[in-house]
């Protein structure tokens, strides 16, 4: 199959590598120097090459602020029959931008993103695949996870949201409490040192990223229940309540189960 992948970054560079072995692969990326590193793979920095290529499938691995303008500029250069795909983590506006084109297209989400996963060892990551759009392409992203070694589940555009709401807003504004009150420390612990490198690792996503997860409509709850367990927290630790404390921890123990 020929395959373009739209983006030489951390995610272009990965697909790249597993995908151009047993498959024609191309990258268009218009930083150059972004694609030095890449082998086994044409280079493309204008969309007449993207043209002349005719992709079977594109999967668009830019950062969430530019996936839609991105398609919208490749979309007129490639075959009527092409599947158009995307990665992001955030699926607002996708499916009607999907059902606009009149394009076959298949929506995943690798849940194994470049900023703390081993993209060499995936056995214990996950992966999305939209159950709406072209059965070829759902086919296709199911085959090449499995092939990974991901856990791989079948959502709905709207099921995918609902999830993202919980397992990105609730860890990701948990970091951003911790950042906000964090002051430097000559002498930090373990503990402290871990949090410190999630938190350097959450906050050097694309504010676009966190801006779309957090907007989410779906976020908001997940947030106010934050916030009430800390309410409850905090009037345990007013009241100095052993026996509160220990019911409260207790409670939170299980959740890790």
């Amino acid at each position: 199959m020929r395959i373009l992948i739209l983006g030489a970054g951390k995610m272009g560079s990965f697909f790249t590598d597993v995908l151009s072995f047993d498959h024609e692969c191309a990258v268009y990326e218009i930083d150059s120097r972004r694609m030095r590193f890449l082998y086994n793979t044409q280079r493309f920095t204008t969309m007449e090459e993207i043209r002349d290529f005719r992709p079977e499938l594109v999967i668009n691995a830019v950062t969430l602020k530019y996936t839609l303008s991105v398609f919208e500029e490749v979309i007129p250069y490639l075959p009527k029959d092409c599947i158009i795909s995307d990665i992001s983590s955030v699926k607002t506006g996708l499916k009607e931008f999907y059902e606009g084109t009149g394009m076959r297209y298949v929506s995943t989400h690798p849940m194994f993103g470049p900023t703390f996963a081993n993209l060499g060892a995936l056995s214990t990551e996950n992966a999305i695949v939209i159950t709406e759009g072209d059965y070829m392409g759902r086919i296709f992203f199911l085959d090449l996870f499995r092939r990974l070694g991901l856990h791989v589940h079948e959502y709905s555009f709207e099921e995918h949201d609902e999830a993202m709401a919980y397992s990105l807003s609730v860890p990701f504004v948990s970091t951003f409490v911790f950042a906000a009150v964090m002051k430097h420390q000559d002498a930090p612990g373990t503990t402290f040192k871990r949090h410190h490198k999630i938190a350097r690792g959450v906050l050097s996503e694309d504010d676009t990223l966190l801006r779309e997860i957090l907007f989410n409509p779906r976020t908001k709850h997940h947030v106010e229940n934050i916030r009430a367990e800390l309410k409850q927290l905090i009037q345990i630790i007013d009241d100095k309540d052993e026996e509160a404390m220990h019911a409260y921890l207790t409670k939170i123990r299980k959740n890790l189960d």
